[in-house]
């Protein structure tokens, strides 16, 4: 079953997908006004202005955080550059829109942050599922 929860401001809505999630804890370090696991709702909306909010969900790893803008107009002018960072002891995060082939030939288009496996022990490689917590991978 798909979890999805939507929080408007107004200006922007935030776009939570918790079968995404793998509880990285990036939202709630960078924004823990909006972020709070520990309380329902657990998105507070009006805990920042929609530009911390916008730039708070670019860096989530797995695009569990998403988001649009509530103004028609600027649906289209949401994309960024690529960027690719290296979280010490976990993923590779490439953000940006993306083209992903496959070892089987498969391919599909990732958008906003993608998360790569640093670590070797996810079960949805090439993609982190957060398994190198549990395997204690340091680098």
């Amino acid at each position: 079953m798909r979890k999805k929860k939507e929080y408007t401001n107004g200006e922007v809505t935030i776009v939570w997908e918790a079968d995404k999630c793998i509880h990285s804890g990036i939202c709630v370090k960078g924004l823990p006004n909006v972020f709070r696991p520990k309380v329902r709702p657990w998105v507070n909306i009006k805990g920042a202005d929609t530009t911390a909010l916008v730039n708070q969900v670019k860096r989530c790893p797995t695009g569990a955080l998403s988001f649009y803008m509530n103004n028609e107009e600027d649906k289209t002018a949401q994309s960024q550059n690529t960027k690719v960072e290296v979280l010490e002891n976990g993923p590779l995060l490439v953000y940006g829109s993306l083209k992903i082939t496959h070892k089987d030939g498969k391919e599909e288009t990732k958008n906003k942050t993608t998360a790569f496996c640093r670590c070797g022990a996810s079960n949805n490689k090439p993609f982190c599922d957060g398994a190198h917590v549990n395997a204690e991978f340091k680098d």
